[in-house]
């Protein structure tokens, strides 16, 4: 049933082969094209597009495999100079080679799922909503990048927390952070609990700290190693700090509240907007009208201070039986710190946030409220990196239906409602906000005027129930009180278990 599932969820995903990709389609063909004509000496300093090579060497290397596939289906899209190449080839190898590589990310569910799931129901359910996840389809598959990839990875770390293999959850862990920086949101998490529950636990601290430090600096030498004499050049490539505060589309977290208050402010107030505005669409920094301007520095503050509960929770807990569970939790909620105070989030990054909630949505009543409420929210939050006209019916299908199907099957774990008549009717607000940016704003002609309207509602509206589940999920996880026990799991028949039992065994 696992791979008729991810058959199923491939074939969805190679109806998108023909729609609308954005500029990182451009972007990754450029860095296959950087790794495979240019010396590894060369990669990060190579300049000919303005889309140049700023992901950490383990995912250049990816680019370069990639490459000598690529090679075989269309040449030309591996000459640097050939800006904007898109031939019919190109695009179905650059789209198939993210559907393939996403049999890392299945790998990670199946692992994850067989440890987490008491029953065969709890199992199809938990993997079904993961594999056909429509956040990803939306960025990987429309939009087009290779998270599902990444994530997979991120899944494959915390599978081996599950089973209790510290030294490989941390191999996988150091193997992401090579591949794609961003994750080192979650880092704090992984250091506090494997000091606290691997290394600091039953004896043999040293001897642990440096089998974890082999582990970690290993990896780090095969990655970086080659570019001992580049790394300067390299690390300026992986944190450009002259984006700015938010994207050129304010993710929906706490600066999107802070420059939406700064706006209404400056306009009350009746001051001239300055010429980066922050409205203006643009990836650049820019000056708060009112309200103090952010420096990169204040968002690590405030991204540390965010986390530090969670953190001295983790440390806290005591050696039971959902200790792994508390840690995806932990995960879950220093990603969604970040999300909510990081420098320049993009909004694709809220799926650091739900990916990992979406594990536990089969063991616990709580988590699977938080899932749902969560998924609905921060997949509509996604909706403007798909905005082209031909693609709003799509992206509002594909929300509908998977969030109809995530309601019936997480009832038919957990049976009745999940969410309380407060958080229905913001959520009913969707259908409202979804109006007003498709057919009343188009019908007022503001497109001249004040054309990111659209874009400013969604961030607010959304940021709005981000903010609510980052402050509801951290006072329910500090308190331990509805993680104390798996409610699910004792309330299901023994037979079940054991039939499930006999299915992993098969």
């Amino acid at each position: 049933m696992f791979w008729h599932i991810f058959l199923l969820a491939s074939a969805i995903k190679m109806m998108f082969i023909p729609s609308y990709r954005s500029t990182d389609f451009e972007v990754h063909r450029n860095w296959l094209a950087i790794t495979h004509s240019r010396p590894l000496t060369k990669w990060y300093y190579e300049a000919t597009s303005e889309w140049t090579l700023d992901y950490p060497p383990f995912f250049a290397y990816f680019e370069w495999a990639l490459s000598q596939v690529a090679a075989h289906f269309d040449p030309a899209m591996l000459i640097v100079t050939n800006l904007n190449y898109s031939s019919m080839s190109t695009v179905m190898f650059q789209r198939f080679s993210v559907i393939v590589t996403d049999i890392v990310f299945a790998w990670g569910v199946k692992r994850c799922m067989t440890k987490l799931a008491k029953t065969n129901n709890q199992f199809v359910i938990g993997s079904g909503l993961l594999l056909a996840n429509i956040g990803l389809i939306m960025v990987d598959h429309i939009h087009f990048q290779y998270n599902g990839f990444l994530f997979g990875v991120l899944l494959l770390s915390i599978s081996y927390i599950l089973t209790g293999n510290y030294l490989a959850s941390a191999l996988f862990f150091a193997i992401l952070l090579n591949l794609k920086h961003i994750f080192i949101y979650v880092a704090p998490v992984y250091v506090v609990f494997l000091l606290r529950f691997y290394c600091f636990r039953n004896g043999g601290a040293l001897i642990k700290l440096i089998k974890l430090g082999a582990v970690v600096g290993g990896v780090c030498l095969l990655s970086f190693g080659p570019f001992y004499d580049h790394i300067p050049q390299v690390l300026s490539r992986l944190f450009p700090f002259k984006r700015g505060l938010t994207h050129a589309y304010w993710a929906p977290n706490f600066w999107a509240l802070y420059n939406f208050a700064d706006k209404v402010l400056s306009v009350a107030l009746g001051k001239k907007a300055s010429t980066a505005s922050n409205t203006g669409g643009l990836v650049q920094t820019f000056s708060h009208e009112v309200l103090p301007s952010i420096p990169p520095s204040a968002t690590f503050v405030l991204c540390a201070l965010a986390m530090l509960p969670t953190l001295v929770k983790l440390w806290s807990l005591r050696n039971e039986a959902n200790l792994a569970q508390n840690f995806i939790r932990a995960i879950t909620l220093c990603a969604c710190s970040s999300f909510m105070f990081g420098w320049h989030v993009h909004e694709k990054a809220i799926l650091m946030v739900t990916i990992p909630l979406t594990l536990l949505s089969i063991t616990n009543r709580t988590d699977a409220r938080w899932t749902l409420f969560l998924g609905i929210v921060g997949h509509y939050s996604l909706f403007p990196l798909l905005f082209k006209s031909d693609l709003t019916l799509i992206k509002h299908s594909l929300h509908v239906v998977y969030t109809g199907i995530s309601v019936l099957l997480l009832r038919n774990i957990h049976g009745g409602r999940f969410l309380s008549i407060p958080e229905r009717l913001y959520l009913y607000g969707f259908v409202f906000l979804s109006l007003f940016e498709n057919i009343i704003y188009p019908g007022l002609d503001l497109d001249r005027t004040l054309p990111f309207i659209p874009l400013m509602a969604t961030s607010v509206y959304c940021a709005l129930g981000v903010s609510y589940f980052w402050l509801t999920y951290q006072k329910h996880f500090i308190s331990q009180t509805p993680f104390l026990h798996d409610s699910t799991a004792a309330q299901q028949p023994k037979h079940q278990h054991q039939g499930h039992s006999k299915t992993k065994t098969n």
